[in-house]
């Protein structure tokens, strides 16, 4: 049985709503991230970049359909009329902690820069590193737009993420 029209034009609205592309973006650039670095040889703390991508990257999946479904009413304790501060509070502690990954990963970036020359023959992380650091960026900043957009919303008395 296809979707009723009605549920089609939430799908809709949500899709194309800013919140809607910034928690699409937050989920491909986190998988983008997380994909970068598990493709390649990793270690030491790293390990904790790797674990902040793929956590956060399922709360949002997470988010995003209950979000998409119109189910927020149906999530125990931080559901129904808290759905926007639960979202605001997931965008902070998302940045904050990629905020971190990000200072990993340059670190790591600088520690390899020695291989980044043209004639150096063993295996080097250089580049996987540098592209993590970029995918951190760019992530911990969609996080934190859509944290302060959030913040917005939630200081203006609203109650619907949408």
């Amino acid at each position: 049985m296809p979707p009723q029209p009605q549920v089609r034009r939430n799908y809709l609205e949500f899709l194309k709503s800013f919140i809607g592309i910034v928690r699409i973006l937050q989920i491909l650039l986190g998988a983008g991230l997380w994909v970068t670095i598990a493709a390649n040889k990793y270690e030491g703390s790293v390990h904790f970049v790797l674990f902040v991508a793929v956590f956060f990257w399922l709360l949002t999946l997470a988010l995003f359909f209950v979000t998409l479904l119109d189910k927020q009413d149906l999530v125990p304790i931080v559901g129904g009329e808290r759905w926007l501060l639960t979202n605001v509070i997931h965008d902070f502690a998302a940045t904050l902690l990629y905020l971190s990954a990000i200072g990993i990963m340059i670190y790591k970036t600088d520690k390899n820069s020695f291989c980044n020359v043209k004639h150096y023959r063993p295996p080097c992380s250089f580049a996987v590193y540098l592209t993590g650091s970029v995918f951190a960026c760019l992530t911990t900043c969609v996080y934190l737009l859509s944290a302060i957009y959030g913040s917005c919303r939630k200081c203006r008395g609203e109650q619907t993420v949408v």
